[in-house]
């Protein structure tokens, strides 16, 4: 039962950790990564379409993105849709091919890019925590209802918190990862 507990714990704080990598895959890094225009939504026969979507995200070098429509008449829907982004993005219009070309960020663009990368952490611990809470409840009740003996209890505690330091070294890692790829440019 104990295990039942603890494995439901790891697979609450993998999909945490999960989440935790897609996100900080939408920051910026400076380099060109398709993930970047993941935000952006074209309207798209009045609904409102991811671009990876509607068509093909490449990336030719690191400083340059292209998107190519599967429809011609789409290519500005989707550059007007990037222009009016939060991402500064000038995309160049190549007959049925959109050029984007990634400035470096500036000093203070990638300050604010670290900023996000941390808030995006800071989310990721509360959500490991909320496994935590959860699990020692679970563990809390199997130990009341006489179904696990309070030694096994204790042990089943210092599994739980094993599983959650690990959990906290992980996004700590992910975290200071991705502020060094910032940073670095």
């Amino acid at each position: 039962m104990i295990d039942d507990v603890v494995n439901e714990l790891k697979d609450g704080v993998e999909k945490s950790l999960d989440a935790l990598r897609r996100e900080l895959a939408k920051v910026r890094t400076g380099r060109a990564h398709p993930s970047i225009l993941d935000r952006i939504r074209v309207d798209y026969y009045g609904v409102p379409t991811p671009i990876a979507q509607m068509a093909n995200v490449g990336v030719p070098d690191g400083s340059l993105l292209t998107v190519k429509p599967w429809e011609k008449n789409q290519v500005s829907a989707i550059d007007r849709a990037i222009r009016d982004s939060d991402l500064g993005l000038n995309p160049q219009v190549d007959g049925d091919l959109l050029r984007i070309p990634i400035p470096p960020l500036t000093e203070e663009r990638r300050k604010e890019m670290v900023k996000i990368t941390k808030r995006c952490g800071e989310d990721a611990k509360i959500a490991v925590r909320k496994h935590r809470r959860d699990a020692l409840d679970m563990l809390g009740e199997l130990v009341k209802d006489g179904e696990v003996s309070e030694d096994d209890g204790a042990r089943g505690e210092k599994k739980i918190e094993d599983v959650i330091a690990d959990a906290s070294k992980k996004v700590d890692q992910f975290v200071t990862d991705r502020e060094s790829q910032i940073m670095g440019g």
